[in-house]
């Protein structure tokens, strides 16, 4: 696993040790920059099941400004804060450890305006996806942000997440990549 592209191209990073993190391989990560960017000037993301945090410091290497990573595994923020660091992204990353629907509420007490969603939850836990819509209902989403989630194949994703609907959907093996934006209304 390394970063694919930008400032920080080509730095190795380490994957979460043990199978209760399941990483996004290179060929899956290229290809959902390819689709969303590939590069940003500036802004805010998220990368909400953040595992080794692979998908937040490729949005960083591509520009991005901020990332947050959430995850509440202690190995995997462990890794997190390893990659950041052999990434000297120290200054540009925030760090919790805590769960995912309780983050969303700080998200919203902060004011937070996301421009890049990353969800990204285990494969089992489907319900985690409804966290994209409650970040949209919160109002922390930018109108020309955009949520990517990756899934199994298995779940089947609803075409739109609140005000937000499916652009692309790809399909890699096992895993889908859903991209979504937000809904531009007819007459506007």
């Amino acid at each position: 696993m390394r970063v694919i592209s930008g400032s920080r191209k080509g730095l190795p990073l380490k994957a979460v040790p043990g199978t209760n993190t399941r990483p996004t391989t290179d060929k899956v990560k290229e290809s959902i920059f390819n689709m969303i960017g590939p590069y940003f000037d500036g802004g805010i993301a998220v990368d909400l099941f953040a595992g080794s945090g692979s998908l937040g410091i490729e949005a960083m290497s591509r520009g991005i400004d901020t990332c947050v990573f959430i995850e509440k595994d202690q190995k995997a923020l462990q890794t997190i804060k390893e990659n950041i660091k052999k990434c000297r992204l120290e200054e540009s990353s925030e760090l919790y450890k805590i769960d995912a629907s309780r983050a969303i509420k700080a998200f919203e007490k902060r004011e937070l305006s996301i421009d890049l969603l990353f969800v990204d939850p285990p494969y089992s836990k489907t319900l985690f996806y409804d966290l994209a819509k409650k970040i949209v209902e919160t109002g922390c989403m930018n109108d020309t942000g955009i949520i990517v989630c990756e899934h199994d194949k298995t779940v089947d994703l609803e075409n739109d997440i609140g005000t937000f609907t499916l652009v692309k959907r790809e399909t890699y093996g096992s895993t889908i990549i859903s991209i979504y934006r937000k809904r531009i209304e007819e007459g506007n």
